[in-house]
């Protein structure tokens, strides 16, 4: 963990260093002021794991599961333990806006068991992505996957008026290998590092330096991303170990963290489509102020596209283009909570300026961000934000009962086939 704080550290560094100066000239040239860095998740997640409530919150998810398995309302353990971050963050925002923690746990715990009970219902779509039996025993909690109600949402629009649009639709895999290195981390880093430079009216010198440093950075932000995750293994396995002895010989479906679907090229094709789609609304966007640069690889959209759509490339594409400015207002309306909170438990990126605020363009679970502010601004006794908040609330859980009842009658159809 040390090892991987360091190396995002020094990453970030050289990233935000590189491109300030760009962005000063932009913001110059054209009156657009997005003043906001896109740092990428794993800032973030030190961040959070930086607070002693996400220890708080993780042990109040871990009670509910257990109690869930007990009552037999869940079949799945949730062994994501890492990834609690994104749900601690919730609260944690929540708090930051006028929430006592009483409130905040509430909200946790209902965002919660929608998370766990979606895992379920995802299993036989995966088993289907996957073309795994049915007793493959793995299933995700992340919480990329409670977009799946509004992208469902789309996908039945386009079930009902664009139908025809699927006849067009092509293989990932085929578009992966054709597209080859000019679809890859680094080659999207080039052409983000030319875009801006171009926009900031730099020399050639300094545009190609720029979009070589953004395309280093984007390749070790993956792979030192992944050391966060390695370095919670243990945790993660000492659970499951400890629930199996417990749970009697009972089949239950494993929650791991989302990679596990990762083989699939629709999310890769679709993630670089939508990268510069992502920039493009990102500077038109009113009320947007974030610049997508470590976010801009849009992991945190494309797989609840493949699983709601079950691949349609299409769908995803012209889904996720609808659905990111989600994430970037989000990523703006957090900054302010995660600059705070960055600076107060000493994991403020070195080389930026400390006027700058930071965030994260694609980080997973956009609305729940919007709930955690209606939550903590109610918290301050506002009749209206008290109204606002029982309204959002209530149409996020109508919405997910729906799309619950969607799933359902997926997963009959998978059993009638079986």
């Amino acid at each position: 963990m040390g090892i991987a704080l360091t190396g995002i550290g020094a990453i970030i560094g050289i990233l935000t260093t590189a491109f300030s100066e760009a962005m000063t000239a932009f913001v110059e040239r054209t009156g657009i002021s997005l003043n906001i860095t896109d740092v990428g998740w794993a800032p973030l997640a030190t961040i959070t794991w930086g607070s002693p409530y996400t220890l708080y919150f993780l042990l109040v998810m871990v009670i509910l599961n257990i109690v869930m398995l007990t009552l037999k309302k869940t079949n799945t353990l949730d062994v994501d333990i890492f990834n609690i971050w994104h749900l601690a963050i919730v609260g944690l925002f929540a708090i930051f806006c006028g929430a006592n923690l009483f409130t905040a746990t509430l909200l946790v715990i209902f965002i919660g068991v929608l998370k766990i009970w979606n895992s379920d219902l995802m299993k036989p779509t995966f088993n289907d992505l996957l073309n795994a039996p049915a007793n493959n025993p793995m299933t995700t909690t992340h919480m990329n996957y409670l977009m799946n109600p509004i992208i469902m949402f789309f996908d039945k629009i386009f079930d009902k008026v664009f139908p025809w649009l699927d006849k067009y639709d092509f293989d990932a895999a085929k578009l992966n290998s054709k597209i080859g290195f000019w679809g890859s981390k680094f080659a999207i880093g080039i052409y983000l590092g030319v875009f801006v430079g171009l926009l900031a009216g730099q020399s050639p010198t300094k545009i190609f330096t720029l979009a070589f440093t953004a395309a280093v950075c984007l390749e070790l932000f993956s792979l030192i991303g992944s050391w966060f995750i390695a370095a919670v293994e243990p945790l993660s396995q000492g659970i499951t170990d400890f629930a199996n002895k417990r749970l009697k010989g009972r089949v239950i479906n494993i929650g791991l963290d989302w990679p596990f679907i990762a083989g699939r090229a629709e999310i890769w094709a679709a993630a670089n489509v939508l990268a510069p789609i992502m920039l493009l609304e990102a500077i038109f966007l009113p009320g947007n102020k974030i610049l997508p640069l470590g976010g801009i690889i849009a992991m945190g959209v494309t797989p609840a596209l493949l699983v709601v759509t079950r691949g349609k490339l299409i769908r995803m594409i012209v889904i996720g283009a609808i659905e990111l400015p989600l994430f970037l207002w989000s990523g703006t309306l957090i900054a302010p909570f995660v600059t705070q909170t960055a600076k107060s438990v000493g994991a403020f990126p070195s080389g930026l300026s400390e006027s700058v605020m930071i965030s994260h363009t694609t980080m997973e679970g956009p609305i729940e961000k919007f709930l955690g502010y209606l939550v903590g601004q109610m918290s301050e006794g506002q009749v209206t934000f008290i109204l606002y908040t029982a309204l959002a609330l209530i149409a996020y859980l109508l919405i997910f009962v729906w799309y619950a009842y969607e799933m359902k009658k997926r997963n009959a159809e998978y059993a009638k086939t079986e």
